[in-house]
């Protein structure tokens, strides 16, 4: 769709019409598009109500050129994300789901629409009975949002964002590993000027508990930019609430940069070796390089690499590798079993918890 000049509708009956495109949604994968030369049509209705789990699914598709072609499962799952974009919430069906079946609609069992066919689970590259649906609520919005603009607008906060991993809310004090950490602000971005901070856990979202970094994205991109949204933060221990107005995600980007970190185990020290940024080719103005990890310590394993900037230990810059010694020190005075690390790697920020002991 996004590279073709022209495009066709054939029917059932063999009857074939010329088509425009409205609009696409690369991040949701949908687009809409209007056919000339008719106006009686049939047509399918959308779902209202949510699938449960265990309800019986019927996808219509294309596959293998196929066309035509009806399977049947059951709603495996919901909530799904695989790894696709910030705002996935897919709806996973074991219906045989194949190549050719990507666009057409999954029905239930009363001739109702709950989802559009995107994307396959496979090793093999044929189905494997895990499959993945667009829900129907989302199309909804999407394509009403393509017929009326001919784009999708988002709402947009302007963070890079990460998971908080057990270590993680361990080495900040916060109770539960919940909510969307914030890695890097972006200059003059809503959050940065409503006053939210790196460092600080975004918890909720106008009073809906925000459970990780995908689901604050969602939350954020489902309103409308311009809306003054309150918005919780975990802040050096504490739980504060600022109100945030929100920008429109520009369309050549994406709202947030989910880092995903693996979790840690207890360890008596971080297992690195250091320098200041300052005295290392490119390693810029400001930080301590990671020169060398113990390959046996449990730094390794928390994700860090070499070339890694440290450029915060428990939210206070560190310029020299005793900067790093002391902030560590009094981590373990205050009985803390981890250290938060601010560490710039490449272009990125993001946050890494190491054991302490």
């Amino acid at each position: 769709m996004a590279n073709g000049k022209s495009f066709e509708v054939t029917t059932d009956g063999g009857k074939t019409y010329q088509a425009k495109v409205i609009g696409t949604d690369p991040q949701t994968d949908l687009a809409l598009i209007k056919v000339s030369g008719g106006t009686d049509f049939p047509y399918v209705r959308l779902a209202t109500d949510v699938p449960r789990i265990g309800d019986w699914v019927l996808p219509v598709g294309n596959p293998f050129g196929l066309g035509g072609t009806v399977t049947a499962g059951i709603v495996s799952a919901r909530g799904r994300d695989i790894g696709a974009g910030p705002y996935e919430d897919f709806i996973q069906i074991d219906a045989p789901v194949n190549k050719g079946n990507s666009g057409g609609p999954s029905f239930n069992v009363r001739g109702e629409v709950i989802g559009v066919n995107t994307a396959i689970f496979s090793p093999s590259g044929g189905s494997v009975g895990v499959a993945f649906d667009i829900p129907a609520d989302t199309v909804k919005l999407i394509i009403q949002q393509l017929k009326d603009k001919g784009h999708v607008t988002r709402g947009w906060i302007g963070v890079q964002i990460q998971p908080v991993t057990p270590t993680i809310a361990e080495a900040i004090g916060l109770k539960t590993p919940e909510g969307a950490l914030v890695a890097q602000l972006e200059p003059n971005s809503p959050a940065a000027k409503a006053g939210i901070e790196t460092g600080d856990v975004i918890t909720s979202v106008n009073g809906e508990v925000v459970k990780d970094s995908r689901d604050l994205a969602r939350k954020i991109a489902a309103m409308r930019p311009g809306t003054a949204t309150n918005v919780s933060v975990f802040h050096n221990g504490q739980e504060k609430t600022i109100t945030v107005t929100l920008g429109e995600l520009p369309r050549t980007s994406v709202e947030t940069k989910a880092t995903e970190q693996r979790t840690t185990s207890e360890a008596p020290a971080l297992g690195l070796t250091l320098a200041p940024a300052n005295s290392v080719p490119s390693g810029g103005d400001r930080g301590v390089v990671i020169t060398e990890i113990n390959p046996t310590g449990h730094a390794a394993e928390s994700g860090l690499q070499t070339g890694d900037v440290i450029i915060e230990v428990g939210s206070h810059a560190v310029n020299t590798p005793a900067d790093v010694r002391k902030m560590v020190d009094e981590a373990r005075t205050q009985s803390k079993r981890a250290v938060l690390l601010r560490i710039k790697r490449g272009d990125a920020m993001s946050f890494v918890a190491v054991p302490i002991g």
